[in-house]
């Protein structure tokens, strides 16, 4: 009663008085019986920054969607396309309109035909918030304008002359190019309540940092770490392995950049070292996947940047080989590779094989002792951490996925996984032995995040442990982030033979066919196993030899279609995203982006086909999801609260 009575008084400073309580009480009763919000999923970004812009403009399709709604049978395609590229990129696609026309006159009908559909199309996009929601989301610069406007009585006929002034002094002003951008970007906002990013913002691409960017400034979002993230947060919290392996896939797909540029991380010392270390005509086998935007490269500039690859691949080889040697309950001994070389004969040993190497040039490895840094690679690793840690740019992306991200989510009854929940071949869940305690299923990933999250934030000697194990969720074969049983890093540049380079999925990868597998393992993270989704990213759906995204009978939806350039041979399609409204769940595919310049030009959505998933039997609302219940909860504490103030147990604050 003493915690009770101690709450309630906590509580009666913000609700002081029985109005300010029943206020409350009423405001949380209605919002309960608004329909849901929309929720946006996306994954496996991988740094392409102008195709994710576009998606997230264009709310996967829910934006043109909308302006249907709205202008049913009213508008050309053409007039479609052109309002939904205008909501887009309205800055660009309003300069480039009105330079089309000669006179100031039909410059002015443009804007005012374009404000008044644009007001149009924002009340209804509006009309599944509450005001004050609203309100908050509004640029200042137009916040009264565009309440008046929003919430306008379309009946009212004695303020007619009231609102068409409004839009006409907005005009006279010349203040409609900034109008059409305050309401364009408020569209966007509210065609979507909530954006859940499923993973992999980082590697491949050039720009995961204005990802970043974008993703800090957004008005509600949670991400689900996936691998290629958790290598940089490794990095940014000293992993040395974590670091190797960032610059090595950094050199492998030509995108340096992002560290020396997007993070002000200096790779001078890795040049002055690789320069030093490795001859020019050893390194053929390290030469990066040229970006096409790349391709005027001086041999100079390639030669560079092949024997940095190399350089810090040895590194990365190294380091992973110590590791594996004083955490044997990683069980990866067959990953300790660099003791396997005979390093005259220039050929390795492999599960009882023995395989040529493609050369046996290792300048920096002692045979007698292959895992241990020469003197000027300790230097150089040192150097590199120092310049991971000084980041302040990474390092304040790396703070926002630690607040906004979690191992998985269990949200509005879906479970939100990048990779896998590591299974054995007959279902059961994988154990992992850490510190001489198993962990499994949903106790293994709350271990992960634990440890993950440690890693970052301690000090000291007892810091190397949990950066092994972020290292170990890079690659191991129990992280639910990797799923796979090895990663043959090694072989892919060593050997030619392609039959070493196989890594076999986790049996996850099969058994998520199977409507009953699903089943417990939403039950497993408290979900329910008749209603509930699992939702996956990391393994590109391959839809050009006919893989399907939807799985065991709808209870598992893959959404990573291929964002990355590097995958869209494989999968023939350059993305899935999914929608989960009020009516239900939509899955849209995405063609390639070819660039933002064209998107704004020809009026070309990369949107390409929407499927339903579900669709609910009545529209679901706001106290049928996990917010709901929460409130709901209030509602219950506001209540109490009101009865107190009634029967003289608490004294209003008048």
């Amino acid at each position: 009663m003493k915690a009770k009575e101690k709450y309630l008084r906590l509580m009666a400073k913000e609700f002081p008085t029985i109005g300010d309580t029943v206020s409350e009480i009423i405001n949380l009763e209605a919002i309960l019986n608004l329909p849901k919000g929309t929720e946006h999923f996306i994954s496996d970004i991988h740094g392409e920054y102008d195709a994710f812009q576009h998606v997230l403009r264009n709310g996967s399709g829910n934006v043109k969607q909308k302006i249907k709604e709205v202008f049913h049978n009213q508008l050309s395609q053409e007039e479609i396309n052109q309002l939904a590229t205008l909501i887009y990129y309205p800055k660009e696609k309003v300069q480039r309109i009105i330079s089309q026309f000669e006179t100031q006159d039909e410059i002015n009908d443009w804007y005012c035909l374009t404000l008044t559909r644009l007001t149009e199309l924002c009340s209804l996009v509006a009309s599944k918030y509450t005001r004050s929601k609203v309100r908050k989301a509004l640029p200042k610069e137009f916040a009264y304008i565009i309440e008046e406007l929003l919430f306008k009585s379309l009946d009212n006929l004695d303020k007619k002359d009231y609102y068409d002034e409004i839009i006409q002094s907005i005009i006279d002003l010349d203040r409609g190019s900034e109008f059409i951008c305050g309401i364009s970007y408020l569209i966007q906002q509210l065609v979507v309540d909530h954006l859940h990013v499923v993973g992999d913002i980082y590697d491949r691409g050039p720009f995961p940092d204005k990802i970043m960017d974008t993703l800090m400034d957004y008005h509600s979002v949670d991400i689900q770490w996936g691998n290629h993230d958790i290598l940089w947060m490794g990095a940014a919290s000293g992993s040395a392995v974590c670091l190797a392996n960032v610059i090595r896939i950094s050199a492998r797909y030509d995108n340096l950049s992002i560290l020396e540029d997007g993070y002000g991380i200096s790779l001078r010392p890795l040049l002055t070292f690789s320069d030093m270390t490795y001859a020019d005509d050893r390194n053929d086998y390290f030469k990066p996947k040229i970006n096409p935007e790349h391709e005027d490269y001086l041999s100079e500039e390639i030669r560079q940047i092949s024997k940095m690859h190399q350089a810090i691949a040895i590194i990365q080889f190294k380091l992973e080989g110590e590791i594996i040697s004083r955490r044997p309950e990683f069980e990866m001994d067959s990953r300790l590779v660099l003791s396997k070389i005979d390093y005259e004969q220039a050929t390795i040993e492999l599960n009882g094989e023995i395989y040529p190497l493609k050369h046996g040039y290792f300048p920096t490895i002692d045979p007698e002792n292959p895992y241990q840094l020469t003197p000027d690679e300790a230097q150089l690793v040192d150097k590199l951490i120092l310049a991971f840690k000084n980041s302040e740019r990474l390092q304040k992306h790396v703070a926002f996925l630690l607040k906004k991200g979690h191992m998985y989510l269990a949200y509005n009854n879906n479970l939100l996984l990048h990779g896998c929940l590591p299974l054995n071949a007959d279902g059961s869940f994988m154990e992992l032995v850490i510190d001489g305690t198993p962990y499994s299923g949903k106790q293994l990933l709350d271990k992960f995040e634990e440890d993950l999250r440690l890693g970052y934030q301690i000090k000291g000697a007892a810091k190397e442990k949990y950066l092994d194990m972020i290292w170990y969720l890079w690659t191991g074969a129990a992280s639910s982030l990797f799923g796979k049983d090895q990663m043959t890093t090694f072989e892919r540049y060593f050997i030619s033979n392609k039959d070493t380079h196989t890594e076999r999925k986790n049996p996850y990868y099969h058994l998520r066919n199977l409507p009953e597998v699903c089943e417990v393992i939403l039950t497993e993270f408290g979900l329910d196993p008749e209603l509930g989704h699992i939702i996956n990213g990391h393994t590109p759906v391959k839809e050009r030899i006919g893989e399907d995204p939807i799985k065991a009978n709808g209870k598992l939806i893959v959404i990573d279609g291929g964002f990355s350039k590097a995958y869209q041979k494989t999968t023939g399609l350059a993305g899935y995203t999914l929608l989960y409204n009020s009516y239900g769940m939509q899955l849209a595919s995405h063609q390639p982006f070819s660039s933002k310049k064209e998107a704004i030009e020809s009026e070309q959505d990369i949107l390409s086909t929407r499927r339903v998933i579900d669709r609910e039997l009545r529209r679901k609302k706001v106290r049928e999801t996990d917010n709901g219940k929460e409130l709901m909860k209030q509602l219950v504490d506001l209540k109490e609260l009101l009865a107190a103030y009634r029967s003289g147990f608490l004294s209003q604050n008048n």
